[in-house]
C-alpha cells in the first residue's frame, strides 16, 4: 500500500514477514525457530521473538529508562556529527536501516542527508509491522522524503537492498551488531557487503566495553520493564502456537560473561514445571533453574571492531563517541577491491 501525505512523504508499507511472505509463513517461522531452539540440550529462543507489538512497545520504554545509556549516548553522537557522518558517507544517498524498530534517532540523519540532496529514499527494515508502522507515521510529514518499510528478517532476508537504486547507507544502530556472536556478525557483515556496491557505505552504533556496574542495569532496571519486555516472549508463544507458559514462573536473569564480553539474559524456571505447545505437539519439561537463553549484547573496543569489519571485507573509515565513550559509531565502506 503506498500513499501521500499532505504531499510531503510518500510511504509504501510491505515487504516480507519474518521468513517468507504473508501470517501463515510467519507463524512457520516461529513455529520452527520454537521447536529448534527448545528441543536443545541448552534451551534458546531468537531474539527477534522479542518483537512482537507488546514487545516493540515495551522496548521504546526502555530506550527511555534512566538505566538504559544506549539510545542517550547514540543520539547524542548523531545530534553533534549527523552532518559530518552525512558529508563522510558522500551524497548523494538512499537510506536502509536494518532493525530500524520506530527510528527514533534516525530523524537525525535523514535531516541533515534532505539538507544535502533534494530527496531522500529510506527503508526502514525490522521484524515489528507495528514498529514500522509508527516509524513511517512520524517520518510522514517530513517534506521530499519517500519512506518504503519493510518486514524482514537478517540475514536470512537481504533481497531488499536491491530494491533501492543509487549509492547506500546502510545503517545499522542501536549496537544492534552486538546481538550477533562474532562468527554470526562477520557473516551478517560479509553477507551486506556482497550485496552492496564500491562506494557504498554502513553506519554502525556499538556499544563499547565498560564496568558491569553500567551494563547490568541497562538489562535488568529496577522498575522491572525488562523483565517484561523477556517475560512477553512467552506471553507471544501462547498466543501464537497454543502455549500454557504462566510467564510468573520464569524469571529475567542477565548476567556478565567476562570472558565473551558480553551481556547473557536469560528466562529461568523457578520450580520443575512442564509446558505444552499444542502447535508443535510437544511438551516441554524444565528442571528448577533451567534457563532459555533470549538474548546476547556483545561489548567490543574499537580494535576488535575494526578487526571484525576488515575480515568481512569492509574499511572501518571514521568513528564518533559520545562525551563519555560509552559508544561509538562508525562509517565503514565496501571498497572496490572487496
Amino acid at each position: 500500500m503506498s500513499m501521500s501525505i499532505d504531499g510531503t512523504a510518500t510511504v509504501a508499507l510491505g515487504g516480507t514477514a519474518p521468513e517468507g511472505s504473508g501470517e501463515v509463513s510467519a507463524l512457520a517461522a516461529v513455529a520452527s525457530a520454537v521447536r529448534d531452539g527448545l528441543l536443545r540440550p541448552r534451551k534458546r529462543l531468537p531474539a527477534w521473538l522479542l518483537y512482537d507489538r507488546r514487545g516493540s512497545e515495551l522496548f521504546e520504554r526502555i530506550t527511555g529508562l534512566p538505566t538504559y545509556y544506549l539510545t542517550r549516548s547514540e543520539r547524542a553522537i548523531f545530534a553533534a556529527h549527523a552532518a559530518e557522518m552525512i558529508d563522510a558517507a558522500g551524497p548523494p544517498l538512499a537510506v536502509v536501516e536494518l532493525g530500524a524498530g520506530t527510528a527514533s534517532k534516525t530523524g537525525l540523519l535523514l535531516a541533515a542527508l534532505l539538507a544535502r540532496q533534494e530527496r531522500v529514499v529510506y527503508q526502514p527494515v525490522d521484524v515489528s509491522p507495528s514498529a514500522l508502522a509508527q516509524a513511517a507515521g512520524d517520518l510522514a510529514r517530513t517534506p521530499r522524503l519517500t519512506v518504503r518499510p519493510v518486514v524482514a528478517r537478517y540475514p536470512d532476508e537481504l533481497g531488499f537492498l536491491g530494491q533501492v537504486s543509487g549509492r547506500r547507507l546502510v545503517l545499522f544502530l542501536g549496537s544492534n551488531i552486538g546481538n550477533f556472536n562474532p562468527l554470526e556478525a562477520r557473516a551478517l557483515l560479509g553477507a551486506l557487503r556482497r550485496r552492496l556496491a564500491p562506494g557504498d557505505a554502513l553506519l554502525i552504533g556499538a556499544d563499547l566495553r565498560k564496568s558491569p556496574r553500567i551494563l547490568l542495569p541497562a538489562y535488568d532496571d529496577p522498575q522491572g520493564v525488562t523483565a517484561q519486555f523477556t517475560r512477553n516472549l512467552l506471553a507471544r508463544l501462547n498466543r501464537d502456537l497454543g502455549a500454557d507458559f504462566d510467564p510468573r514462573r520464569f524469571r529475567h536473569l542477565v548476567r556478565w560473561n567476562q570472558a565473551a564480553s558480553r551481556i547473557e539474559i536469560y528466562l529461568q524456571s523457578e520450580e520443575p514445571q512442564r509446558v505444552l505447545i499444542p502447535a508443535l505437539d510437544l511438551e516441554v519439561r524444565f528442571r528448577a533453574g533451567e534457563r532459555i537463553h533470549t538474548e546476547s549484547s556483545y561489548k567490543l573496543g574499537r580494535h576488535r571492531l575494526a578487526g571484525l569489519f576488515g575480515r568481512a571485507g569492509l574499511c572501518l573509515e571514521r568513528s564518533w563517541y559520545d562525551q563519555r565513550r560509552w559508544f561509538g559509531v562508525h562509517l565503514v565502506r565496501v571498497s572496490a577491491r572487496s
